[in-house]
């Protein structure tokens, strides 16, 4: 019997290269510094949004002093972004997981802040 040979057929396709995208550089560091800048402004606002709710706390009745001041604390976390817009910040340039850093250590840093506050030494 005779054999057969197999012809193996090369295949015609082009590899596939990849081709970076192009990266601009003072693009990159001109919006982070601008998210940085955010995040320096919220802090101060976080800070003063502690020592506000603790004020309230401490010189308000006993009955209502917390709840005023968690609900002052709710308040200004909810309107995070229009009192950025009010301070004259581009809020639509801040990518939205920028915005959940921000809102997560303005939560952190004012509820620091108010408990610290509210306690002996600083009593």
């Amino acid at each position: 019997m005779a054999r057969r040979k197999h012809i193996i057929q090369k295949d015609t396709k082009k590899e596939y290269e990849f081709v970076p995208p192009q990266f601009d550089e003072k693009e990159f560091i001109t919006k982070d510094i601008y998210e940085t800048k955010v995040l320096a402004v919220i802090a101060v606002i976080s800070v003063i949004t502690g020592l506000l709710c603790s004020y309230i706390q401490k010189n308000s009745p006993p009955m209502f002093g917390p709840t005023l001041s968690l609900a002052l604390f709710c308040l200004i976390t909810r309107s995070l972004r229009n009192i950025m817009a009010t301070l004259r910040f581009n809020v639509q340039a801040i990518e939205n997981k920028s915005w959940l850093g921000n809102y997560i250590m303005f939560m952190f840093l004012g509820m620091g802040i108010w408990i610290l506050m509210i306690n002996a030494p600083f009593i």
